[in-house]
């Protein structure tokens, strides 16, 4: 069953731009990047640190921890030392609302 919850509109983040949302009670992020939106686990899959404060290069995260990279669309780890993948969300647009499902 899915739970879509509202948590941004359409033109609020620029290119490679991440904000922090809450969906059922977990911490996401909601990213903007190659003209699309995806939603992934706030954490570092390899450390218990936020991947908000690292950056996005070609769809990809990148924690500024110790390096590793991520793929938005999938969660796979692509650079060591993470070898875990994070969890990535369905996202869906109405009407320039943006919605996220956890």
């Amino acid at each position: 069953m899915s739970h879509f919850i509202q948590v941004a509109t359409v033109g609020e983040l620029a290119p490679d731009q991440m904000k922090r949302i809450k969906v059922q009670h977990k911490k996401l992020l909601l990213v903007y990047a190659n003209d699309a939106y995806y939603a992934v686990d706030e954490i570092c899959s390899h450390e218990d640190y936020s991947l908000y404060l690292g950056c996005i290069q070609d769809g990809k995260i990148k924690c500024s921890l110790h390096g590793s990279y991520f793929d938005l669309k999938t969660g796979k780890a692509l650079i060591e030392p993470a070898d875990q993948p994070i969890q990535t969300y369905p996202v869906k647009i109405e009407q320039d609302i943006i919605y996220v499902d956890a």
